[in-house]
């Protein structure tokens, strides 16, 4: 009833905004000469980051096909503050300094991301080969995003339109050693007049992935993996269409995609540990019980519209997130008879969520203002013989505005204020969950500073108020979580989660010399984590009962980058980032708390070719939650080179890397299988050819 009504609306107001704008044009055509104007602008990135008073990285074209993994987030964890929740060789998660799961959002053409984020083995469904620029917003963004941003936020921006009508596209191949990864994507787009549109088909094929050890370590128990872990293979294939329309005042753009994943759970990590479920079964490309399987359609569209001296837009979406989890039956509840229908499906989601945003513009010579209403509904619906999170429907909304006041040249005052509600209500299930029906209501805001006394310094400072609504799984789940080796129970008289957060930043660029310093502290009333009950579950392997709880938490830490032109090619970089976090209640750190690292690269550079050297050093990390295991230190050695020959007209682009290039075995303190002692990925060679073409 609701997609009924919510389609036919969006669609009805395009075509309506197109035809005032039809109405407004002047079919007379008029030529004037002009003299030569010389236009002197300053790179997209400056341009970002000096708006802002929260601490901002920008991954443009370059920064993207350097790091480029074949997985977003991934590529990211090269900025600093950026880490990688691994789940596998497949999926991954974004943490923004030690914040990840449902305190980060992800942004496509203004819509949020939505999936089934709050579970660590659950992770982003967007094609890597898609995203073109990303901004990366570190701290409390609750004032631009809503509830489930007080950690940061992540936006995929679309580059823009070709300046002439053009044929264009391109086809990029990706192939990996590690875990013999063939992948590719081609793009064909066209830009006509006032239209812009482009089609992408990616898709990836990996095998078991290679570890540089022979045992692993599952609940005492040592077993064989015989340096490759078995069923950890798995596909990926992505298609996406995106149209863009802009005419005189009005624009508009439509994107439609899917992405579709399966991969493999390592078996020693999914239910019973048994030696023999590991043993080689000659094909390291099969994909067998136990595994999951995503599918995650978006349809969105945005309205935009420009009035003198202002702008209003409206973003719309419509996302289905299917996720399911495959295992043998027997292998958890041994002695009861399976299910008729899909005997073997352990779990099963499906989160319908539907959204809008509209927000007005206004400019003035020294001030802007920004004035905006979301809203968000949610369904979600279970199956399977396992149980762990009930169905539930969400329904948020709120009002916010934002404002800059810029002084003088050089010094601009930022704020704003925003006002969410929500409300959660979740369906009981037989005797393992009850009914939950909670309206919770928040404030959120910011004020900021940001001062350029010359071209080579710059100095911000921001202090806001952040917000989390609690999700439904912290509210109301009851089960085993085998992606997280616990019985994980929520807690249904939660409230919010509310922090502090102070920012500084510190930037210096001139003369071949680039520094950046952000520190920052977050202070936390209600920071909702698991904790150890020491409660025995009575789910068979379940172990031990984790409730859902709230605690007084801090947060501290700061990031530094250093870039040094040391000789005409040669270019030496670093990037630094540490987080402290503590549990004040309990009086010990938080789970998941990223360790400091460090990255030094050397980067030469002669007449279109790029090759750099990286040594990246991780801390151990001895700080731990707990019943969460230390994590050792390593010295990493990467290597890698970009180039670019002529090839049928046009100039293809070649970069090589070699990731872990002395093969050293390592644990990602935030890796979905640290749990059980299994290394990160061995010395990984990797070859990214793109060969783009236009034809005007």
């Amino acid at each position: 009833m609701l997609a009924g009504r919510f389609f036919p609306a969006m669609f009805a107001l395009s075509w309506f905004m197109l035809s005032v704008d039809a109405q407004q044009a002047d079919s007379t055509e008029v030529n004037i000469r002009l003299e030569d104007v010389i236009v002197r602008g300053e790179p997209y990135r400056k341009v970002v980051t000096r708006a802002s008073a929260l601490p901002m990285e920008v991954a443009g074209e370059r920064f993207l096909q350097q790091h480029f993994t074949g997985n977003l987030t991934q590529t990211l964890e090269h900025l600093p503050g950026i880490h990688s929740m691994d789940i596998g060789s497949g999926f991954a998660k974004p943490v923004i300094r030690g914040m990840g799961f449902n305190r980060i959002s992800v942004t496509e053409n203004g819509i949020k991301q939505e999936g089934q984020q709050w579970g660590a083995d659950h992770g982003l469904e967007i094609d890597a080969f898609r995203a073109e620029r990303i901004t990366v917003r570190k701290g409390p963004a609750s004032l631009l995003y809503g509830s489930d941003a007080m950690g940061g936020a992540i936006e995929i921006i679309s580059l823009p339109a070709p300046d002439v009508n053009c044929l264009l596209g391109e086809a990029v191949l990706l192939g990996k050693s590690v875990n013999a990864t063939l992948g590719g994507s081609l793009m064909l787009g066209v830009k006509h007049n006032a239209w812009y549109a482009k089609m992408r088909f990616s898709e990836q094929h990996f095998g078991d992935y290679r570890v540089p050890a022979d045992t692993i370590v599952y609940l005492t128990q040592r077993l064989p993996v015989a340096r490759r872990l078995k069923n950890t293979a798995g596909l990926e294939r992505d298609v996406s269409l995106y149209a863009e329309y802009r005419q005189g005042a009005y624009g508009a753009v439509y994107a439609v995609s899917n992405a579709y994943q399966k991969v493999g759970f390592f078996a020693g990590a999914h239910g019973i540990p048994d030696a023999s479920r590991l043993d080689d079964d000659g094909d390291w490309r099969n994909i067998d019980l136990p595994y999951s399987r995503v599918n995650h359609l978006k349809v969105s569209s945005r309205q935009q519209y420009t009035i003198d001296g202002g702008q209003l837009t409206w973003d719309a979406g419509f996302q289905r997130n299917d996720r399911d989890e495959w295992s043998l039956f027997h292998t958890h509840y041994a002695g009861q008879l399976p299910p008729e229908k899909d005997p073997d499906r352990e779990l099963f989601f499906s989160l319908d969520t539907y959204a809008s945003s509209l927000k007005l513009r206004l400019l003035r010579s020294t001030w802007e203002h920004t004035v905006g209403w979301d809203v968000q509904y949610q369904q979600n619906r279970i199956g399977g013989y396992a149980f762990l999170l009930p169905a539930y429907r969400r329904l948020t909304t709120g009002l916010f505005w934002i404002a800059s006041w810029h002084l003088r040249p050089g010094l601009t005052l930022s704020g704003g204020l925003r006002y969410d509600r929500g409300r959660i209500d979740c369906e009981a299930y037989l005797d393992r969950s009850y009914d939950v029906d909670r309206r919770m209501d928040d404030v959120s805001g910011s004020a900021g500073v940001v001062w350029t006394p010359g071209e080579a310094h710059q100095l911000k400072a921001n202090i806001g108020r952040s917000f989390r609504l609690p999700s439904a799984n912290e509210l109301a789940s009851n089960g085993l979580h085998h992606g997280a080796f616990r019985h994980e129970q929520g807690t249904p008289s939660l409230s919010s989660e509310q922090g502090w957060q102070w920012d500084v930043a510190y930037a210096y660029e001139a003369r071949g010399l680039s520094l950046e310093v952000s520190p920052f502290v977050a202070w936390f009333g209600n920071y909702i984590y698991l904790k150890p009950t020491g409660e025995w579950s009575s789910l068979p392997h379940a172990g031990q009962v984790y409730r859902y709880t709230g605690a007084e938490a801090v947060f501290a830490g700061a990031e530094v980058s250093l870039s040094v032109d040391l000789l005409r090619c040669l270019t030496y970089d670093m990037t630094a980032e540490y987080v402290h976090t503590y549990n004040v209640d309990e009086q010990i750190p938080l789970s998941f708390s990223p360790p400091a690292s460090m990255r030094h690269t050397l980067s030469w550079t002669l007449r279109g070719l790029e090759a750099w050297v990286e040594c990246q050093s991780i801390a151990a990390q001895c700080r731990t939650a707990r019943n969460e295991d230390p994590t050792p230190g390593a010295n990493l050695l990467h290597a890698g080179a970009n180039f670019s020959v002529a090839f049928c007209g046009t100039r293809a682009q070649l970069a090589l890397s070699i990731r872990n290039l002395l093969d050293t075995a390592f644990y990602n303190h935030l890796s979905f299988y640290r749990k059980i002692e299994i290394p990160e990925p061995g010395r990984n060679f990797q070859l990214v050819i793109k060969v783009p073409f236009k034809n005007n």
